[in-house]
C-alpha cells in the first residue's frame, strides 16, 4: 500500500493586530444598525403578508400557497425576533444579579 506525502492543505493563519482590529469594527455596522435592519426585514415580511391576505380576500389574483408561504415566513421571523429578545433580557438580568 502506497501512501502520498501530504501537503499543508490551509495557510497559517496570522493573528490580527490591534489596530487591525479596531480598523475591522469602524468597517462594519454597528449593533444597532444591525438590529434596525433585522426589525425592518420581520415589519416588510408583516406587511407583505397582510397585503397579500387582504388582495386574497377582495378577490385579486393571488395564489394560495405563495399567501400562505408568506404567512407562515412572517410568523416564524416574528417568533425568531420574540426569542432573541428574550435571551437579550434574560442575558440583561443575569448580568444585574452578577456580584462585583
Amino acid at each position: 500500500m502506497m501512501i502520498n506525502h501530504i501537503s499543508a492543505i490551509q495557510p497559517t493563519i496570522q493573528p490580527k493586530t490591534t489596530t487591525e482590529l479596531s480598523n475591522d469594527k469602524t468597517k462594519g455596522t454597528s449593533f444597532a444598525e444591525l438590529l434596525k435592519q433585522s426589525l425592518e426585514t420581520v415589519n416588510n415580511a408583516q406587511i407583505q403578508s397582510d397585503q397579500m391576505t387582504q388582495d386574497f380576500i377582495v378577490g385579486k389574483p393571488v395564489e394560495l400557497h405563495d399567501m400562505m408561504i408568506a404567512g407562515e415566513k412572517a410568523s416564524i421571523l416574528l417568533q425568531t425576533t420574540i426569542e432573541v429578545r428574550n435571551k437579550v433580557v434574560e442575558a440583561y438580568q443575569e448580568v444585574m444579579r452578577m456580584q462585583v
